[in-house]
């Protein structure tokens, strides 16, 4: 009897590599088997040839799956790219393509009811309307019906009976719909109208290309790369747009459908199994032609890849920093080239990495330098705050809104426009202190302080999620009263604007006061259909929305963030105050800007007042050729983790000592991470500085496996860190 086909299986899950199994039959890579392992059966991949020299009869046997599905191939060699670059198991990046396993089984059958031939005998005015619409001859469940009819399920129920209604079986899920690329049609500007031809060449050409769309806020990015989708639509291609957090893409959505005629598909953590199950069968049998998603949508397995969008490439939160590390927008331009699939990087603020690229010619650069239509770019303004204060005999002081902030907010609600106030922290104030003793409330597993959230009373951990109610008294000293609020987080500017402007309508929009993806939606929707006068919010309001009436933004703290060690922390303050500025005036009515600052003469102050983006990133740029920073040198960063904090800064004082010497090549620590502690755990860091030139993964690769680590102590690789806590 000849001996069983043997391959190597991947399975996902954070081993080594792939497994050797016995197959039945030949199967290519990507084909999806059934492989034991230990006492349970897993989902895996046939990667490539078995290679061991394992007999026969100590290997054990994969069984495909019904039908024979398999993973893209390119999607296989994509893993494998990203496995190697991050340093990460492979098994580990396997698992991120396979997020939905009932995907893969055949599809279930539901049923649906359709008008029959039979009349009942009694016609109630309920069962009538309920016939009528059957009478469409559309399929539909009982609560479909009901719904559509607007009868209880009984009534339609009673029609099964009487069999005026006939069942029949239908697709578990409803196809996707197509969208039409020619839909509706755009006028574009000459800029737009240039950088969108020049888009679709690049996915006519099915090669691989960059392109950097590099367009002030409100140039119109989206129209420009929107006929890029259609031209692969024509082209029966798919496309993928990343978007940086899909919970605050209502407005994009909408605009998708008006251009498109219909949703496109999306792909996020808010989805349900089920959905997620159709939306990743969708993909894979090419239905889905356009995805909409967070970053783990890089991932699904795309039969027919035409083009890959990021926008707001910039975006911090396309680096996932938990479990594998990698950078979504990196990997995108690395998934491109496997594929042969065009890649554009959207951004009014991109990031310096991809100016460099674009400025260089690595990229192609398209830039839209005025905004769409009549608007135009708002004015900035800086205010001094140790100049501007309230006068000595001013009945009511402000802390946190300066007079000529009130001011500008009082002459736009007159004038019956909006304003947004900005502020990027959470809650009420990010500490809580005892005026008696000093005691400072803290996370007890996590070294950072408790932020009080006064609207629901609690004081809560940001990192790890502790949360208590607010004490009347110090745990320290006990006494009474002695608690105070110390700094403003977004629900203090409310209180103090509040009193100011008794009258106006206001909302806040921050994660805090808006858990579900619908409670986000709801003070956006509200500010943009002008139910409020004034929105004061985080972060989440700074991207990409469109607010016609919208003409005043007031950033109550323009300093934060801007002086916190990190390499990129001056880029990612003038990205965050570049795109919040942006939002004002994008209509007719020009727009205002007041930036609250200590440090008028800063670079970054000046740069955003003088509006004088380029000249900062060249700034920007001589800091980091000079220093060796990215993009002109590579960092990697190495966390060590765990509960016994003993243990793990004697594996990190190992790391450091048996760091390989190695030209052009520098190693820093180790020194306790931004949040020692995190979570219960002690941390630790070591970073890895090189040149541009340099194989950093062969370097770590060396580094790592000189040092034994024993099981209670976590050692992560972050290749390319953006972040250092």
């Amino acid at each position: 009897m000849p001996a069983k086909p043997r391959a190597g299986v991947l399975l996902p899950r954070p081993l080594a590599g792939a497994y050797d199994y016995k197959l039945e039959t030949a199967l290519p890579r990507g084909t999806l088997v059934v492989a034991p392992l230990g006492s349970t059966e897993m989902l895996g991949v046939v990667w490539g040839a078995a290679e061991g020299a394992v007999g026969d009869n100590r290997l054990k046997v994969a069984v495909g799956l019904e039908g024979g599905p398999a993973l893209p191939a390119k999607l296989c060699d994509f893993i494998d790219w990203v496995a190697d670059y991050t340093l990460s198991p492979p098994g580990a990046i396997l698992a991120m393509a396979l997020r939905s396993r009932d995907a893969f089984e055949p599809e279930a059958r539901r049923t649906a009811y359709v008008k029959g031939e039979t009349v009942p005998a009694r016609l109630s005015e309920p069962r009538k309307r309920a016939l009528e619409i059957a009478a469409d001859g559309l399929a539909r469940s009982v609560a479909g019906l009901a719904e559509d009819a607007n009868v209880s399920a009984a009534v339609v129920r009673g029609l099964v009976a009487a069999g005026a209604l006939v069942a029949t079986t239908l697709p578990e899920f409803a196809p996707f719909a197509v969208p039409d690329p020619d839909c509706t049609t755009v006028t574009l500007s000459g800029d737009q109208a240039g950088a969108a031809a020049a888009l679709c060449e690049a996915v006519t050409a099915q090669n691989f290309s960059a392109h950097l769309l590099d367009g002030v806020t409100g140039s119109g990015k989206t129209e420009v790369y929107f006929e890029a989708v259609a031209q692969a639509l024509r082209q029966n291609r798919q496309a993928l747009i990343l978007l940086p957090e899909i919970a605050l893409t209502a407005q994009f959505l909408e605009r998708f459908t008006a251009r498109f005629g219909v949703r496109p598909a999306e792909w996020h953590s808010d989805l349900s199994q089920k959905e997620r199950r159709r939306v990743y069968r969708a993909v894979l049998n090419g239905e889905a032609r356009v995805v909409v998603g967070a970053r783990s949508a890089l991932f699904l397995p795309f039969s027919e890849l035409g083009l890959i969008v990021v926008d707001e490439e910039h975006e911090q939160a396309f680096k996932q920093q938990e479990g594998a590390l990698y950078h979504a927008r990196d990997m995108a331009v690395v998934r491109g080239r496997i594929e042969g699939a065009p890649v554009v990087l959207a951004s009014a603020t991109p990031s310096l990495e991809s100016f460099v690229n674009a400025t260089s010619g690595r990229y192609a650069h398209h830039i839209l330098a005025r905004r769409h239509g009549v608007a135009g770019l708002p004015s900035v303004k800086l205010v001094d705050l140790r100049q501007e204060r309230d006068p000595v005999d001013a009945a009511v002081k402000a802390q946190w809104l300066s007079p000529p902030l009130r001011t500008a907010i009082a002459e736009t609600l007159a004038a019956g426009e909006q304003a947004m106030l900005f502020l990027n922290r959470r809650g009420y104030a990010p500490l809580t202190l005892c005026e008696a003793c000093g005691h400072k409330l803290t996370c007890p597993s996590c070294s950072t302080w408790l932020v009080e959230h006064r609207y629901r009373r609690r004081l809560a951990c940001h990192q790890c999620g502790y949360e208590i109610a607010a004490p009347s008294e110090c745990p320290a000293c006990h006494e009474s009263g002695a608690l105070i609020a110390c700094g403003p987080g977004v629900e203090r500017v409310a209180e103090e604007f509040a009193a100011f402007f008794p009258n106006a309508r206001y909302a806040i929009a921050s994660s805090d006061t808006m858990a579900t993806r619908g409670e986000i939606q709801g003070p956006l929707r509200a500010f943009a259909s002008r139910e409020i006068d004034v929105l004061i919010g985080t972060q989440i309001v700074a991207k990409g929305h469109h607010f016609p009436h919208l003409t005043l933004v007031g950033v109550i703290d323009a300093d934060l963030g801007g002086a916190d060690g990190d390499v990129r922390a001056r880029e990612r303050t003038f990205q965050l105050l570049h795109q919040v500025s942006g939002r004002a005036g994008r209509a007719e009515k020009p727009g205002l800007v007041l930036l609250q600052t200590r440090n008028p003469d800063d670079a970054v102050m000046q740069a955003l007042a003088s509006g004088d983006r380029d000249g900062f990133y060249e700034q920007e740029r001589m800091f980091r050729e000079a220093a060796a920073a990215p993009p002109f040198g590579r960092l990697a960063a190495i966390i060590v983790s765990g509960y016994d904090g003993e243990a793990v800064r004697d594996v990190a004082r190992e790391l450091a000592k048996t760091a390989p010497a190695a030209r052009d090549v520098k190693v820093w620590g180790p020194t306790p991470a931004f949040y020692a502690l995190l979570r219960g755990q002690t941390r630790e860091r070591l970073l890895v500085q090189a040149a541009r030139g340099v194989d950093v993964q062969a370097y770590m690769r060396a580094w790592l496996a000189r040092v034994k680590v024993p099981g209670a102590v976590r050692v992560a690789v972050d290749v390319d860190p953006v972040s250092f806590f």
